[in-house]
């Protein structure tokens, strides 16, 4: 029989615990956050109502806007603020201490919080880009499907990506940003090469395959290669995550 003192057993794995999920979903809702989170969103949706009472239903202007600010620019932003909050802010003010005392494995915290992640980026990026893409020209080419599919598959790589950042730096958020506005919105627009480890690109290789043809919705990376690389991204970087998790539990048990 172990000794009083001993630490409890990791439980069999489970991907999801409920209560790390509660406590995630309170830290990334809570006030300040969630107003950050609504900005681009409500802003998209009015720049959606302005454009078409200008120009009326116009496919190419829907592609455009939808491409150029939803997936280029208001999907990585969110992601940055859900993917590294989810877990950055815990190990910067020590809470995580909380959740690594209790009798869970590292790989569960951390798909739990992979999971949150990609929910809140999904619910503030992919259902404002099918509103918006409905505004603009009611779906026509089903622009509007394939660029919300494209933000819900982006969210996934990004919430990945984002979430890993904040486990292994202080500095994520900034880190976060340098990749999403300087490497794919900077050298993705200058070297073709670098739009091959773009989560932008592998998002709009899905849909590319969606949209109507001449839809102006296309992808650099083909669909395979696309989906291949964002798999391998989202599962590398929840091992490493967790991986990551276990040194931070050793480094406080001495």
């Amino acid at each position: 029989m172990p000794p009083a003192s001993a630490a409890p057993a990791p439980s069999r794995f489970s991907p999801y615990d409920p209560t790390v999920a509660r406590l995630t979903w309170r830290a990334l809702l809570g006030r300040r956050r969630a107003l950050l989170l609504c900005v681009l969103p409500l802003l998209l949706v009015g720049v959606a109502f302005a454009v078409r009472s200008m120009t009326g239903m116009d496919d190419r202007v829907a592609a455009e806007l939808l491409g150029g600010f939803a997936l280029a620019t208001m999907v990585p932003l969110i992601g940055v603020i859900a993917g590294t909050g989810a877990i950055g802010p815990e190990i910067d003010d020590g809470s995580i201490v909380y959740l690594l005392s209790k009798p869970l494995k590292r790989s569960t915290i951390i798909c739990t919080k992979l999971v949150v992640a990609i929910g809140v980026t999904v619910a503030f990026s992919a259902v404002p880009t099918l509103i918006a893409g409905f505004v603009l020209n009611g779906n026509s080419q089903q622009i509007a499907v394939a660029f919300a599919v494209a933000a819900a598959v982006a969210s996934v790589g990004y919430s990945a990506v984002f979430l890993l950042l904040g486990t292994v730096s202080r500095h994520a958020v900034v880190f976060g940003l340098v990749y999403a506005l300087i490497w794919e919105a900077l050298f993705g627009s200058l070297i073709s090469g670098a739009r091959t480890l773009s989560v932008q690109q592998w998002a709009l290789a899905v849909g590319e395959r969606i949209a109507g043809p001449g839809a102006g919705v296309a992808s650099d990376v083909g669909l395979t290669t696309a989906v291949v690389l964002l798999v391998a991204v989202t599962v590398g970087g929840t091992w490493l995550a967790s991986r990551k998790l276990r040194t931070l539990t050793v480094v406080g048990d001495e």
